[in-house]
């Protein structure tokens, strides 16, 4: 069985397989490293090999430089909404082997975090497009239909299911699709979701809306300057989180409403572990530098050891960023208080950081703080994240497992 992973996630497959009486003798091989290390890995003898999803593409080619035959009978796709993109690599190399693999099975807790149309490679990396079909443009004509475009040239930005479509793709996909929901089967603490809003001054206030106005704040030693709609949104993120990166990039402080709110939570906390949340890299660098002068120790969760001095209580105050550690991470051990200091537009991003806390094994309550500064574009990305989870919510529980 060839198991395919996020890298951080590979070590965590045969840490679990040693934690579980009936899977103990089971020999698992992980596939990841030099190309040396590699190559080692996948021809020494196991029945589980588990390889990151960057090196998808290296191993096909290994095989076929090598003509090798595919002796890889399952393949099991750990984060399967990871291959959503069907212009992607490791999406075609993973194609290009279907049809010699005979079982193959897809996990994932965020299956359509950007909407119905993720679902058509991921489904059809399953079953090589027999519920959905063969093609993008099939599958988009017969279900959606264009939400907003430009009319003068007519290309489509968006599309939205056509009436009935959503209950279609559903039952189309229900034979080969089970969802099981872990409030359903385990007893699972509460998760309580707090709102801490913060307020620019006038003057900060008066940049933020400048920008959102003009595009652009005239700055000595370098503009800020937005030139679509995603970079100005994106911009307006970083301002709303305290600092932006000028045309230089590099970060102009603007304010540290969410610095001094950060800190009154740490209080709050009363040396309780807290895992922080960010997005940017300058909110990290302000981060620390604000919780080590207030005396904190910050500590960034990355390597195998963060993971375990955290889980082992030897860490306080922790930063995650969601897209290098949303997926997979046993965490739960270690603390109980997430604080996300600057938000995503990633429903699957946020959901499964979230989750490395309120999983299986959490003994505690756990909470979920947003800092969110006032009438900024951080209150639309909770409304939009709350929308997008409306839409995988009905697809959850259309498919959901009867046992």
């Amino acid at each position: 069985m060839l198991v395919i992973a996020p890298l951080r996630v590979t070590a965590v497959w045969k840490s679990e397989i040693e934690r579980w009486d009936h899977l103990r003798d089971l020999d698992i091989s992980i596939v990841v490293g030099t190309l040396k290390e590699r190559i080692a890995a996948i021809n020494a003898n196991a029945l589980i090999y588990v390889i990151n999803r960057e090196n998808v593409k290296w191993l096909v080619e290994y095989y076929e430089k090598n003509r090798l035959r595919w002796d890889f009978d399952m393949v099991v796709i750990d984060e399967l909404s990871s291959f959503k993109n069907y212009q992607s690599q490791r999406f075609k190399y993973l194609r290009k082997i279907r049809p010699y693999v005979r079982r193959w099975v897809g996990l994932t807790g965020t299956p359509t975090s950007n909407g119905l149309m993720d679902l058509w490679a991921e489904i059809g990396i399953l079953d090589g497009g027999e519920r959905l079909g063969r093609f993008i443009g099939r599958y988009r004509d017969s279900y959606f239909k264009p939400g907003s475009m430009n009319p003068s040239t007519g290309v489509v930005f968006s599309y939205e299911p056509r009436p009935g479509a959503e209950e279609q793709i559903y039952d189309r996909i229900s034979d080969i699709t089970i969802s099981m929901k872990a409030l359903d089967y385990l007893d699972m603490p509460e998760c309580v979701y707090v709102n801490h809003e913060v307020e620019m001054s006038v003057p900060e206030r008066k940049l933020y809306d400048q920008l959102k106005t003009d595009l652009i704040i005239p700055l000595e030693n370098g503009d800020i300057d937005a030139a679509n709609a995603a970079s100005l949104s994106n911009k307006l993120l970083q301002m709303s989180n305290g600092a932006v990166y000028d045309e230089e990039k590099v970060p102009r402080v603007i304010h540290s409403r969410k610095l001094e709110m950060l800190e009154d939570l740490l209080e709050a906390a009363n040396g309780q572990p807290v895992l922080i949340a960010y997005w940017f890299k300058h909110d990290r660098t302000r981060i620390i530098e604000h919780l080590t002068a207030a005396g904190y120790e910050p500590r960034d969760i990355r390597s195998s050891d963060d993971i375990t001095d955290w889980n082992n209580g030897s860490i306080s105050v922790a930063l995650i960023h969601p897209a290098s550690a949303g997926h997979g991470l046993n965490i739960q051990e270690g603390g109980h208080i997430l604080i996300w200091f600057g938000l995503t537009w990633s429903l699957e991003l946020y959901q499964q950081t979230n989750a490395r806390l309120w999983r299986q094994g959490q003994s505690n309550t756990v909470t979920i703080h947003h800092i969110v500064c006032k009438d900024t574009v951080d209150v639309d990305v909770l409304a939009a994240l709350a929308s997008k989870d409306v839409t995988q919510e009905k697809l959850i529980a259309a498919v959901k497992a009867r046992l």
